[in-house]
């Protein structure tokens, strides 16, 4: 049997510099994540009716281009999926002329297709939207992102989750109780 090829089990010191200790930095995804940017239950059955649902958001609660937001999001996805496998994406963009990192969590009403690596559909959607010029920000979010969604209680907890004000407290959890996840 061929080993597995998705990144969500091949976690290693020094994917996305060094993830197992990118908890220990001082940026964190819970200190982007706000509870009005997060969503349950959002009505999209495709990956392109998902990035423009995140644009219609980023719109309307950070006044950003929606069309632009949408198609670097969409650019992104051309270069390689962001779906990571087991059900997590992490779609990601670099956005021109954004003063701050912002991020969004949604969870589709049905899981939606995403070309993950193990091809199964995705359930958790964690979006992030950096500056231009924030690359090692950027890059330490997203070791943060791909540890704790590697952890399959994490992600257990987050599927229980019924409301935004319980998705930001379980957020905010990690790492401090990361033992309450093992």
């Amino acid at each position: 049997m061929r080993p597995s090829r998705n990144p969500l089990t091949m976690m290693k010191p020094g994917l996305f510099i060094n993830a197992w200790r990118a908890s220990t930095l001082n940026t964190t995804i819970t200190g982007y994540l706000r509870p009005e940017d997060i969503h349950l239950d959002v009505d999209v059955a495709s990956k392109a009716e998902l990035l423009d649902a995140i644009g219609r958001h980023m719109e309307l609660a950070h006044a950003l281009p929606r069309e632009s937001i949408s198609l670097g999001l969409s650019r992104r996805e051309q270069l390689g999926s962001t779906g990571l496998g087991q059900g997590v994406a992490i779609p990601h963009a670099r956005v021109k002329n954004l003063d701050r990192i912002l991020a969004a969590y949604l969870r589709p009403r049905s899981p939606i297709p995403f070309d993950a690596p193990d091809g199964e559909p995705v359930t958790h959607i964690l979006v992030l939207l950096v500056p231009k010029e924030a690359t090692d920000e950027h890059l330490r979010i997203l070791a943060e992102a791909t540890q704790m969604f590697a952890n399959r209680r994490f992600r257990g907890r987050l599927q229980q989750c019924g409301d935004a004000p319980a998705v930001k407290r379980l957020f905010d959890a990690w790492p401090l109780s990361s033992a309450w996840f093992e």
